[in-house]
């Protein structure tokens, strides 16, 4: 059986719209790609609602996640395979981060991560884009209209990164887009869409 660790934000801890309930097992991307592979692999997920690649939330401690990562990795060592989804959080209008700086910081958890796993068994996802919207009132104000634009720039960042490190690469967008009601998490028949890539994905890299 191999281990594979899913390491993202609240898109990954399975947020349903509008909430702050999470989507039951069953529905969530993760346990979807669990109850797919069954006995041949274990997803561990660390999803947290929040959490960015280097930038520190005075609003919200302990989202960091190039400094929890190595706990992660530790806690449920020895890893075969490890999947990483962060940078949407970055995007928020206070940390003013372009898609370039935002790659940064998910270098930086490449960085941790290939002392653990070998590059050829990461798979960077880029996450789903924001909706145009997702800065209204009503939905998530911490985002901007340059939060949209710089959403849209991580997936061929990403992939640049990924390539360049020698990383399994996948883009959410190209599966998912963010639901109606707030511009910012998946609904069911996205977490449904990028269980079945990312299940492929694993099954060409050989680790399941």
């Amino acid at each position: 059986m191999s281990n594979i660790l899913a390491f993202g934000d609240s898109n990954t801890w399975g947020l349903i719209p509008g909430t702050t309930d999470r989507y039951d097992w069953g529905i969530r991307w993760t346990s979807l790609v669990q109850e797919e592979l069954k006995d041949n692999a274990r997803i561990i997920e660390d999803g947290l609602c929040g959490r960015t690649t280097v930038f520190e939330d005075q609003l919200r401690p302990f989202r960091k996640g190039a400094e929890t990562l190595s706990l992660s990795l530790e806690s449920n060592y020895p890893l075969d395979a490890a999947i990483i989804m962060l940078g949407t959080n970055d995007c928020k209008k206070r940390f003013g981060a372009n898609p370039h700086i935002i790659g940064k910081g998910l270098e930086i958890c490449l960085d941790e991560l290939e002392k653990y796993v070998d590059p050829e068994n990461i798979l960077v996802i880029s996450p789903i884009e924001l909706g145009a919207e997702v800065w209204r009132p009503e939905k998530d104000p911490e985002f901007d209209s340059f939060s949209v634009e710089t959403s849209k720039g991580l997936k061929e960042e990403y992939q640049r990164i990924a390539s360049k490190r020698g990383d399994q690469f996948l883009a959410a967008s190209d599966f998912a887009m963010p639901s109606s009601v707030d511009d910012e998490h998946m609904d069911e028949g996205g977490h449904s869409n990028l269980a079945n890539a990312v299940v492929k994905k694993l099954h060409d890299m050989k680790v399941t």
